[in-house]
């Protein structure tokens, strides 16, 4: 909103810079509207430059975050009567069991935590989103999805964890198949979001700073888009206004002197980028 509110000012000042405003879709769940935009730029041979991406941040400097993996796992068993529970696969009891691993997953990728770890918390985490099969108390379910997620701090943290929990699906779904050969476990990827990696000299970091004053370096827990822009050569921050506690929530808001914040930090990058 500050951006778009800022456009006329930019578009009546005589800039020595292109000033681009980029709007995605899909980026709380599976990021597939920033690839697209990422295509286009290379289509457009924009490559370099600064890239600032507008989370909430207290326009604080973001320069590291966690990847996000997001999956779905649906299980297919055979429906019966409850009270002949072996004669059908229950899908529901199959779902609880390929939780409860992933549960046992978490626990070693807190041990894998490595030593020099910048994040809060230091680990990769896994979080269950939730469980959802069956019809009724007395049968047996035969449909059931489990949705779940997690935020490597590195690339082999996410590679170890689906390479297991892919092991014991298909150690469950043997075990399905022995009693009804058309059950199934699959598992669709949501979105998997790289993570955005902290850099010794940063030229969007920089530029921030020199607008700010605020010469510090944060990083967060939450995801955001740009991992993506960083992958393809361009410098890039997280800033934004806003609190990431207000964030997800009911009644989601953000102050208005966090509006203030930002307008004067456009006015900064007005100032930045007028031929003098």
């Amino acid at each position: 909103a500050c951006s778009l509110a800022f456009a006329e000012i930019f578009s009546k000042s005589n800039l020595s810079r292109d000033i681009h405003f980029s709007l995605t879709f899909d980026e709380e769940t599976a990021c597939i509207g920033a690839p697209l935009l990422i295509k286009e730029l290379k289509k457009r041979k924009i490559t370099n430059g600064i890239c600032i991406v507008g989370e909430p941040t207290e326009m604080k400097i973001i320069d590291s975050h966690k990847a996000c993996h997001e999956y779905t796992t649906f299980f297919e068993g055979l429906a019966g009567h409850s009270s002949k529970p072996d004669e059908g696969v229950n899908a529901a009891e199959y779902a609880s069991k390929y939780v409860n691993k992933l549960m046992s997953l978490r626990n070693d990728l807190i041990n894998r935590k490595p030593k020099d770890s910048i994040f809060v918390p230091a680990h990769s985490t896994l979080s269950i989103g939730g469980i959802f099969g069956g019809i009724a108390h007395n049968v047996i379910a035969d449909k059931c999805h489990v949705n779940w997620e997690t935020r490597p701090v590195n690339k082999e943290d996410g590679i170890f964890l689906n390479s297991e929990i892919d092991k014991y699906a298909d150690d469950l779904l043997s075990e399905m198949k022995k009693k009804y050969p058309n059950a199934s476990i699959k598992k669709k990827i949501i979105g998997e979001i790289i993570g955005f990696n902290r850099v010794n000299n940063s030229k969007a970091c920089e530029f921030v700073s020199s607008i700010t004053g605020d010469n510090s370096r944060e990083v967060v827990s939450f995801g955001t888009e740009a991992g993506l822009f960083q992958e393809i050569g361009i410098s890039t921050v997280v800033c934004g206004p806003g609190s990431i506690e207000q964030a997800h929530k009911i009644d989601e808001f953000i102050e208005l002197s966090e509006i203030k914040k930002c307008l004067t930090f456009l006015e900064g990058v007005k100032e930045k980028s007028v031929v003098n």
